[in-house]
């Protein structure tokens, strides 16, 4: 948190008012940098291909080298805390250590967990990943609406009085989960457009985007659903290895592009270990999006 009359920083030359949300200082960082998210996936093929070891000595050296190449360099960095997490306790201290590196560096971190609970549970997850005293504090986390979206309260509270953000699964690329998402309640909608219609009431009178958002697979195809009052961001993966490409955000958000933030991840991680090829990668991936996001702005 920056102290009273302060600017926040997001990128060299572009700043965001003092206690600005996580919705105002995204904005900023995907004006001035560009509409990418890239991941920080440990994945075990990845560590081999890196010719690292499968363990927290090749995890650490991953992170810091996708650190190092990118931070600052790209509109949000999204650590994937389950290949942290399955190395235990000296896994998370890694994770810790990722966070801490990069918050301030002027990619925002986005923390992939999604969560979702009830009750005080719930809000101990809110706890530890968005509460500033928290060494898993990040930017912004991924949470599931499956409980119910009223569930989700403690972390858009949290997320709110931190400015702090969250994104709501809504409706994924994976096969299962059209069955849940695009299931139809009594009054027409979908699920997910009733998730979707929630989080625009949250986000609704605030300037330049709210602060909690959905996540679209990039993979979806035209849904028919409506994005375009959500005043939130869109955090959209699946781009890359997973078989989006740029040119289907064309057809999967229509008149809601400019909320959307493309996720690469697996494709672009796969030019390591070297940072200039890490680097290229990544502006070969933001450019393509920034091309396929304007034809239509």
């Amino acid at each position: 948190m920056t102290e009273s009359g302060q600017a926040t920083q997001v990128s060299p030359g572009e700043t965001v008012p003092a206690g600005a949300g996580f919705g105002a200082r995204l904005r900023a960082a995907m004006d001035s940098l560009g509409p990418l998210c890239v991941g920080i996936d440990p994945h075990p093929s990845l560590l081999a291909s890196w010719g690292l070891s499968d363990d927290v000595k090749g995890l650490e050296a991953f992170s810091r080298t996708v650190g190092e190449a990118l931070a600052g360099r790209v509109a949000a960095i999204k650590p994937q805390s389950a290949f942290f997490e399955r190395f235990g306790s000296r896994g998370i201290a890694v994770l810790e250590s990722v966070i801490r590196q990069l918050r301030g560096s002027g990619s925002l971190v986005i923390l992939d967990v999604k969560r979702g609970d009830i009750g005080s549970t719930a809000a101990a997850y809110a706890d530890a990943y968005l509460d500033p005293a928290s060494p898993l504090c990040a930017d912004a986390v991924t949470v599931s609406p499956y409980l119910g979206f009223g569930a989700l309260r403690p972390f858009v509270g949290k997320a709110r009085e931190n400015g702090l953000g969250a994104f709501v699964l809504a409706l994924t690329s994976n096969p299962e989960g059209a069955a849940v998402q695009r299931a139809v309640a009594a009054d027409g909608r979908t699920v997910a457009q009733t998730i979707i219609d929630e989080i625009s009431q949250v986000n609704a009178g605030v300037s330049p985007m709210g602060d909690v958002g959905v996540v679209v697979g990039a993979t979806v195809g035209p849904t028919g659903h409506r994005l375009i009052d959500l005043n939130g961001p869109i955090l959209a993966p699946g781009l890359g290895a997973q078989g989006g490409k740029a040119e289907d955000l064309r057809a999967v958000f229509g008149n809601a592009l400019d909320l959307v933030l493309p996720s690469w991840s697996r494709e672009v991680l796969s030019a390591g270990p070297d940072q200039a090829a890490l680097r290229a990668a990544a502006e070969r991936a933001r450019d393509s999006c920034a091309s396929a996001i304007a034809v239509t702005a």
